[in-house]
């Protein structure tokens, strides 16, 4: 018999937590986890999936100002407070199949905080309850990082306070140009609010392709909202009209709300990580090898909290990774090549493998480049100047496809299975060899032809 009370337990029941936790407990260990919010974490609750709901309800201006190209006649209203009620339902009955999922699988759900006192004990704060595990699996994930010297933040929301604002403002500044300021950005300029997006890069979305990153700074602005780039905050003040951001550049903007999605960070605060031997990068993420044990021998971390791929479903591939690891004798590992993303900006992103400048320093025989720009059908009668961007990067020896990058209608969508050829590492003549679907934007992947740059670097 086991001296400890569990088998395993794990801190956090975000979507990797939660899966790790399952597959554990139906190969008959004892195993607990920990929550000291709701079942679910940052995908659930607090991230992608009210999100996608706040992006599919804003998208509804748009789609109605397409139908009237159509001939429909639409005459729409939106009540922001009927949307949060109708959504706050949904996440909380995803919220409780989640945890209904965990009782049926046999773990324990603990609610608190858990803290580590050494490598094989947690305390559960304000409960008076210390428990003992043989191992344990950190998955905490990460929350917003704020720039807490800056004069007024105190005045700022994250994105985590945006699902719950109790009115729509009418005017909002988003500062970030990452995912979530994007996002956002659609999000409150689809549902009329006047929005100005502040970002100190040159361009939006650090680390994707420059085309990319080019294309929807146009497009957004399309959308109406006003980018200011190269710039950043000194300061906000409180005034009786609303909020006064003062940038670095000069520029003044009064505002109902100034929002913060400048990034986020690993949530690793106060979890007493020191005393139980386990490191942190010098970023600030836990330490992990590449099966995700930490610097604790019986110590694993998965998820955001590690801050290797921050996607919800790479948590679950590593809560995959390391069940069977640990628990099933199979040393495995996720690959994070060829990870596909989308952007649920308006329109939206969708990225597979390297950009274009990745390609050039990857590929030693240079990369050839073919790039489409052109206006998707929808808008045909809407007299709509948005532009769609299609780009395949192709390593010009191997001639495989090494990236797919699209920006427009259904992007997301389309590189789901653009990242199967991707990740099979199917060259460029295979895909032209499949039949294109006509009339649709995803054929454009199968139909370019005419290179956009030389197939070898100079020099």
């Amino acid at each position: 018999m086991s001296t400890y009370d569990y088998d395993l337990f794990v801190i956090g029941a975000g979507s990797g937590g939660v899966r790790a936790a399952r597959l554990t407990a139906l190969d008959g260990k004892r195993v607990a986890i920990a929550e000291e919010h709701r079942v679910g974490g940052t995908c659930v609750i607090r991230g992608c999936v009210p999100k996608k709901f706040m992006v599919m309800a804003s998208d509804f201006s748009h789609q109605f100002e397409t139908a009237r190209g159509y001939g429909w006649t639409v005459d729409a209203s939106f009540d922001w407070k009927t949307f949060l009620e109708h959504k706050d339902v949904e996440i909380a009955r995803l919220s409780g199949i989640y945890a209904a999922n965990l009782g049926k699988a046999g773990v324990e759900l603990v609610h608190g905080r858990a803290v580590l006192k050494d490598a094989h004990t947690v305390e559960i704060v304000g409960k008076g309850r210390t428990i003992t595990a043989e191992r344990i699996l950190i998955a905490t994930g990460g929350r917003p990082w704020v720039p807490e010297g800056l004069p007024g933040i105190e005045h700022a929301i994250t994105s985590e306070e945006a699902f719950h604002l109790p009115e729509l403002p009418k005017r909002i500044l988003i500062a970030g140009g990452g995912y979530i300021a994007v996002e956002f950005a659609g999000i409150f300029a689809g549902l009329g609010v006047e929005t100005t997006l502040v970002y100190r890069g040159p361009n939006l979305l650090r680390g994707f392709d420059d085309d990319v990153r080019a294309h929807l700074a146009g497009e957004i602005e399309k959308r109406g909202i006003k980018v200011v780039l190269a710039s950043q905050h000194e300061r906000i003040e409180r005034t009786d009209a609303g909020l006064i951001s003062l940038l670095d550049n000069g520029l003044t903007i009064e505002t109902d709300v100034v929002m913060f999605a400048t990034g986020r960070i690993p949530y690793v605060k106060g979890l007493g990580l020191e005393a139980a031997g386990v490191a942190l990068t010098e970023a600030g993420a836990i330490r992990v090898d590449g099966h995700s044990r930490t610097t604790a021998p019986n110590i694993w971390a998965i998820g955001d909290v590690t801050d290797r791929i921050n996607l919800t479903p790479v948590a679950i591939r590593e809560a995959v990774a390391f069940h069977k690891t640990v628990y099933r004798d199979t040393p495995s590992r996720f690959d994070y090549e060829a990870v596909a993303t989308a952007v649920f900006s308006q329109p939206p992103v969708g990225t597979v493998g390297l950009s274009e400048g990745e390609a050039r320093r990857a590929c030693t025989d240079g990369v050839d480049v073919y790039v489409s720009r052109f206006r998707p059908m929808k808008y045909a009668f809407t007299g709509s100047d948005e532009r769609m961007l299609v780009k395949l990067v192709v390593d010009a020896g191997s001639q495989r496809v090494v990236g797919v990058h699209l920006v427009g209608p259904d992007a997301p969508e389309i590189i789901q299975l653009a990242a199967v050829a991707v990740k099979a590492g199917l060259t460029k003549g295979q895909w032209d060899a499949t039949c294109a679907v006509h009339p649709t934007v995803a054929e454009e992947l199968v139909t370019l032809r005419e290179k956009q740059t030389p197939s070898r670097m100079p020099g």
